[in-house]
């Protein structure tokens, strides 16, 4: 029986400095995440709340897909500094932030630097590690989660709370340095891998990350003619650049690599409507301070990487199934998270019932990693990487998009934080219930 022979050093630096990468990531979305509702009461942002959650990822729109062009043409690391270096950039202007517009503009920069490094970690787990290792490598990715989930958010709240929250920013600076100078070496052994030079797609992920955001925005807008307009123009720039950007057929499930990016749609959008809201109630339904808020969701980020491992652990022959319990685990648990609008509902019940739908979107999140990658065909890494990574930042723009106007609805009418919430949970199951039948159709290539 082969076996496979052990990682040589290069490799072993690699996969260290992605898995930082990760951990980069993830600390940053969980501790921001905890510290925005506090972020908005202080500088009065309630009606930006969405629309900061939905700028991030409108950015990582734009920055996946050029840093997926940009790795394929030029190799890795010139990205991966780049992306770092706005990254860094965007911390600053979220720390002096004098009003909420500005920390929506650090969370724009903020955005568009972590948005190159996803999929240059997927590019590289495909160029620089065997076919059999990578699932487990993509498992070992998600381990980044892992000490952010267990400690970002009570550091964060505990930061809040202790300095103000303009310090969760400025303290990930030097983390960002450090990740930077450690990665970079490693991945300077990778050059480019394109052969012919296509047309940029850059221009397309413009178009898409405007409309989006236009469409957003329309959703969000007082006035009705303007918001039908808007909502109109933007659901209709952004549908003419997606159908570039990603495979053809995503819109219907075709089988195969379309369906795998439509069900990532999905389970980006369904775990963001619950994810994202759940510090809101905690906040405003609860009253809970910044570092109960960051605890609530802790346990489902753990159970991401939990389910994660398992799949890693326990390869499946059948990504469609394995896809849609993720789906049927993930809606469960948006079941269970619903008590949480009722004000006497202890929040410690939150907690375990969001780990629920956070083992399921692990459960999901590998198979769906390693199905894509499966057509990934050389000097084509960078693209499919970032069409899969463009499918999740899509789901979250438009989730963002769309619970953040309910939520902006609550703060300008008569209509309660519990019932905008309700709505963003309940949407959020149904989107659960499309991911369980898209995901018949999954196949990995041949």
């Amino acid at each position: 029986m082969a076996t496979t022979a052990p990682m040589t050093a290069s490799q072993r630096l690699l996969a260290i400095g992605l898995v930082l990468g990760v951990t980069l990531v993830a600390f940053e979305v969980t501790a921001v995440v905890t510290a925005m509702p506090t972020i908005t009461d202080e500088l009065g942002g309630d009606s930006l709340y969405g629309l900061a959650v939905a700028v991030y990822t409108l950015a990582n729109m734009v920055a996946l897909v050029a840093a997926g062009e940009m790795a394929d043409r030029r190799g890795p690391a010139t990205p991966y500094v780049l992306s770092i270096i706005t990254f860094v950039i965007g911390l600053v202007v979220g720390a002096v932030a004098p009003t909420m517009v500005w920390v929506v503009v650090g969370r724009v920069l903020q955005g568009a630097g972590t948005g190159g490094l996803q999929p240059i970690a997927y590019t590289l787990v495909n160029r620089a590690f065997p076919t059999e290792w990578q699932p487990k490598m993509f498992a070992i990715l998600s381990a980044g989660w892992v000490l952010p989930s267990l400690f970002a958010p009570a550091l964060s709240g505990w930061v809040v709370d202790a300095f103000g929250w303009r310090w969760v920013f400025l303290g990930i600076i030097p983390f960002a340095v450090a990740v930077a100078a450690l990665s970079v070496r490693p991945m300077r052994h990778f050059g480019p891998t394109a052969t012919e030079r296509e047309r940029s797609r850059l221009p397309h992920a413009v178009a898409a990350a405007v409309g989006v955001g236009v469409f957003a925005t329309g959703l969000q807008t007082a006035n009705l003619v303007v918001a039908a307009v808007l909502s109109v123009v933007g659901a209709a720039v952004a549908l003419r650049a997606l159908r570039v950007l990603l495979p053809a057929g995503v819109l219907t499930a075709r089988i195969g690599f379309p369906a795998i990016v439509l069900c990532r749609i999905v389970a980006t959008a369904t775990f963001l409507g619950v994810d994202s809201f759940i510090p809101l109630a905690a906040d405003r339904i609860h009253g809970a301070r910044p570092l109960v808020q960051g605890f609530v969701i802790i346990g489902a980020a753990l159970s991401w990487t939990i389910g994660q491992w398992v799949r890693a652990r326990h390869p499946v022959t059948r990504p469609d199934r394995a896809v849609r319990n993720g789906f049927l685990v993930m809606s469960l648990g948006i079941a269970l998270v619903m008590p949480v609008l009722w004000p006497g509902w202890p929040l410690w019940a939150t907690f375990a019932a969001w780990s629920v739908g956070g083992f399921g979107m692990g459960l999901l999140f590998n198979p769906t990693t390693v199905a894509t990658m499966s057509y990934a065909t050389h000097g084509q890494e960078g693209r499919v990487s970032s069409q899969l990574s463009l499918g999740d930042a899509l789901g979250f723009s438009l989730m963002g998009g769309v619970g953040g106007a309910t939520v902006a609805v609550a703060d300008r009418t008569s209509f309660s934080i519990n019932g905008a919430l309700a709505i963003n949970f309940a949407l959020a199951f149904a989107l659960g219930m499309v991911g369980v039948f898209a995901s018949r159709r999954i196949r990995t290539a041949t």
